[in-house]
């Protein structure tokens, strides 16, 4: 049978075949993207983790550990400084602290008000602590003060629970046993300071010091030592959790001085009150046994910090306590010039140990009268006759053959106006003028200024460490050269070394014999300048030369007044009172010089000072008192040496 279909105007819809979705193939591709982008990912992380974890596993182990453990420093204790017997004069104590640590409070303003209402604080020490809470992190401790007293810890103790974040710390301070006695030798240390820092970043560790004068500062290197270590356990913020490790590190170095402090407390004690400083010296090698500069200061205020009212004092005070009169105090030579100009009179040929020279009691050159000390003159004189009364005109005349470069060139190897080499800061030079000087300066020289030359006036400046320095050259005949450190961390020096300074160059014997009689008449015979300084030990001569250096011009018409004093005059215009001189006179040992400050005459103040300190170090010789102090400390030095 046959159908027949009807035609319609719509396309015949057919149904799709079972099981079949037409979004499939969309989603496979999407997957498949996904998929590529996820292997991409994960292939990108596996090289990574291969290059963290095994090609530079190590690295990264090691970036982990120290991440993981802090390295803090610390101060190591400083060298102690020791006399020749092994005393100390500069040493540490243990002293305590409060520290600060902000992380531990939640009320930092409180905190501090309340620690200010219990231990006082200066507005330096509050601006000190305001400038590092700004710079430093919240973990790391912060001196609030040092030195606390025993009253101050109890009371901080007390009231430690309304303190969080403060706690008490044990530290070291410098103490000095001799206090002012030893003051400007050894010296003093102090807090660096911000230009100190920059230098030198350790001095930033709490603790650490600088030396600021004398020894202290001159062998400041050496004093700090190497600093210590502790390596401990932080956390993320760099919180300690534990300590690990701990480096001691190394002290400082231990330095022993030349000095004897058994005799330099005997000058002190002969100089008492006067503003006086006083150099004893071994003439073979230079170690300087003793120097003292009076008025001195306490310098353990200086680690703790000096008042404003106590650095007034002393800034004003004219006889300067701050000041080292031995090395830095510049004085006229007086009268004590005169065995120098001799020398180099002898050298020059224009003087002969026999030759005479006139005292009328004044020398007329180029139109000025010069005067002599003795209105009435000295009559006919030989150098050792001119150098036991220190007749004024034999020494006018002496210079005036001579001229001022030689007698310069030879002050000069004698120490006078020459720098020293000694382990001090602030050692001045001096002056001791010549033509060539004068001119630089834009003035004439003439021949007034070599006659004032010729007896220690004029221009010439001098310090006391030259003046001993110059009578121990006359002593030994050679050129010994002042030292004041005697060994650096228990290893002595080069003794023999030292005890072998060369001769003076262009110093004949001879030469020096006839200055040394010159010297020996001046204490020892009759109508020498200084009769007061004769010692009292049997057997033992000692020889010096007087000196007074005026402070102001004393006028014609005040000498030939009949009625001038100059003791009579205010204490700033007085002349300074100088003495050199060395004992045993037949085996020179020891050499020392005096000088006081306006004491008017050497003859009756500084000579009979220099008479009593020499004799006190005489009697601290080891061969002249074999139950000194310090004797079995000297031999040890000399069995480990």
């Amino acid at each position: 049978m046959k159908f027949r279909t009807k035609k319609t105007g719509t396309r015949l819809m057919t149904r799709p075949e079972e099981g079949k979705n037409p979004s499939r193939g969309v989603f496979t591709r999407r997957a498949l993207l996904l998929m590529a982008a996820q292997g991409a990912v994960l292939g990108t992380l596996a090289q990574r983790l291969y290059g963290l974890q095994v090609r530079d596993g190590s690295h990264y182990a090691r970036l982990a550990e120290n991440n993981r453990l802090s390295k803090r420093f610390f101060a190591p204790p400083r060298g102690r400084i020791t006399d020749r017997f092994g005393i100390a004069v500069a040493a540490n104590k243990v002293n305590w602290r409060a520290l600060l640590l902000a992380e531990e409070t939640n009320d930092l303003p409180g905190t501090l008000e309340r620690f200010a209402q219990l231990v006082p604080m200066e507005p330096r020490d509050t601006a000190r602590v305001e400038r590092e809470l700004r710079h430093k992190r919240r973990f790391i401790p912060i001196m609030l003060r040092d030195f606390l007293s025993w009253d101050d810890m109890a009371r901080l103790e007390l009231n430690m629970p309304s303190l969080p974040g403060v706690l008490i710390d044990v530290g070291t301070t410098r103490v000095y046993p001799f206090g002012p006695l030893l003051a400007h030798v050894v010296g003093y240390v102090a807090p660096p300071s911000e230009k100190d820092v920059a230098r030198d970043a350790e001095l930033a560790l709490p603790g650490m010091r600088v030396g600021r004068s004398g020894i202290e500062q001159t062998q400041d290197q050496g004093l700090r030592g190497q600093v210590g270590s502790v390596e401990m356990e932080v956390n993320a913020v760099g919180r300690i959790m534990a300590e690990l490790d701990r480096d001691e590190g190394q002290p400082g170095n231990e330095i022993t001085l030349t000095l004897d402090s058994g005799l330099q407390q005997q000058v002190l004690g002969r100089i008492a009150d006067q503003s006086a400083s006083a150099v004893v010296m071994d003439c073979r090698n230079g170690e300087v046994l003793a120097m003292v500069s009076n008025p001195s200061f306490d310098p353990s205020l200086f680690d703790s910090g000096v008042s404003q009212a106590q650095w007034i004092e002393w800034t004003n005070n004219s006889q300067t306590p701050l000041i080292n009169k031995a090395v830095s105090g510049l004085y006229p030579p007086g009268s004590t010039f005169k065995p120098a100009v001799a020398m180099a009179a002898l050298r020059a040929g224009t003087l002969s140990p026999n030759d005479r020279i006139n005292c009328p009691g004044y020398i007329d050159v180029g139109g000025t009268r010069f005067h002599c000390w003795s209105r009435y003159g000295h009559g006919s004189l030989t150098l050792r006759q001119g150098l036991k009364f220190s007749c004024d005109v034999f020494f006018y005349e002496v210079a005036r053959r001579t001229g001022m470069d030689p007698i310069a060139l030879a002050s000069h190897q004698f120490g006078l106006g020459a720098p020293l080499d000694i382990e001090l800061p602030h050692v001045r030079q001096g002056l001791i003028p010549t033509p060539q000087w004068r001119r630089a300066h834009g003035h004439h020289w003439n021949g007034g200024d070599t006659i004032v030359s010729g007896i220690g006036q004029g221009f010439m400046q001098v310090t006391p460490l030259q003046l001993a320095t110059y009578a121990a050259r006359i002593a030994s005949g050679r050129d010994v050269q002042p030292h004041l450190v005697r060994a650096v961390g228990g290893r002595l020096g080069d003794m023999a070394a030292l005890d072998h300074a060369g001769p003076m160059e262009n110093m004949p014997d001879h030469f020096f014999n006839a200055i040394r009689e010159g010297m020996y008449a001046v204490v020892n015979e009759e109508s020498g300048t200084a009769p007061k300084a004769r010692l009292a030990i049997p057997g033992v001569q000692m020889a010096g030369k007087t000196g007074s250096a005026q402070v102001r011009r004393v006028s014609r018409a005040m000498r030939e007044s009949g009625h001038f004093n100059s003791a009579n005059l205010p204490w700033e215009y007085r002349p300074h009172a100088l003495f050199i001189c060395f004992a045993p006179y037949d085996a020179p040992r020891y050499a020392a010089a005096v000088v006081v400050e306006h004491g008017n005459a050497g003859a009756e103040v500084a000579a009979p000072l220099a008479r009593d300190i020499m004799t006190d170090t005489l009697m601290r010789d080891p061969v002249n008192h074999k139950e000194s102090p310090g004797q079995e400390v000297a031999q040890a030095d000399v069995d480990q040496g």
